[in-house]
């Protein structure tokens, strides 16, 4: 690359800064006005008849029936069914969508005017944080994990609020726990026990939302930071 390429390259890359700027200032505005919610993240890929995506919007109803909104990816699978069970209950539905070369455009339970569109992922991400009172985690893949272990990071290091974290399925996460706790906490001893209590297991409904309230039980929602 020439040298006159190469400062023009520059050039661009600090502009891009006000873009970064934007998105988060209109992420803020919006996001700031609908209240309390909870943020779950799953699998794009998860398809209607599956078992997750039909727990998904049992677990959406009851978190609408408790005075909270959902939010998601704003994507197919279990986003879908994420905002497919709040719409369904009359709550709040925010969808929070990426734009990608595949597989996401805006699924149509999305409230109409809590649709963002983000370009950058770490933008989208900090919306899906401040927000949330609790992260419920569907299976899913790459995408899934990134946002469940940056939430998990985040709580470790005290850079946001201890908040419930709650990995629903026990039979997709057996093998990851099982790999923290022998190789990752035992072995290396690279996390402590400390970091394994952040987060908790469901596999109803209903154990769901008991985490949540028992966590509030003696505090009130607020944003993360």
């Amino acid at each position: 690359m020439h040298s006159k390429e190469w400062f023009k390259k520059r050039s661009h890359d600090s502009w891009s800064v006000f873009k970064v700027m934007g998105e988060l200032v209109e992420g803020y505005e919006r996001l700031s006005e609908i209240g309390p919610c909870v943020s779950i993240f799953g699998s794009a890929r998860t398809n209607k008849d599956d078992y997750y995506y039909n727990e998904t919007i049992e677990i959406s109803k009851l978190i609408v029936s408790k005075g909270l909104g959902v939010i998601t990816g704003g994507g197919p699978g279990i986003m879908e069914a994420a905002n497919k069970g709040s719409k369904n209950a009359n709550g709040i539905s925010v969808g929070l969508n990426i734009k990608l070369p595949f597989e996401q455009d805006p699924n149509e339970y999305i409230d109409k005017d809590k649709s963002l569109d983000f370009d950058y992922f770490f933008v989208r991400k900090v919306m899906f944080v401040k927000y949330a009172q609790a992260f419920i985690v569907m299976p899913g893949g790459f995408g899934t994990f990134d946002e469940l272990f940056e939430s998990l990071t985040l709580i470790q290091t005290k850079k946001i609020e201890k908040i419930p974290v709650i990995l629903y399925g026990s039979e997709f996460w057996e093998g990851c726990l099982n790999w923290l706790n022998k190789v990752v906490l035992k072995q290396y001893k690279n996390i402590s026990n400390e970091d394994m209590s952040i987060f908790k297991i469901a596999n109803k409904p209903q154990e769901v939302i008991s985490i949540i309230d028992d966590f509030y039980s003696n505090k009130g929602y607020s944003p993360n930071f």
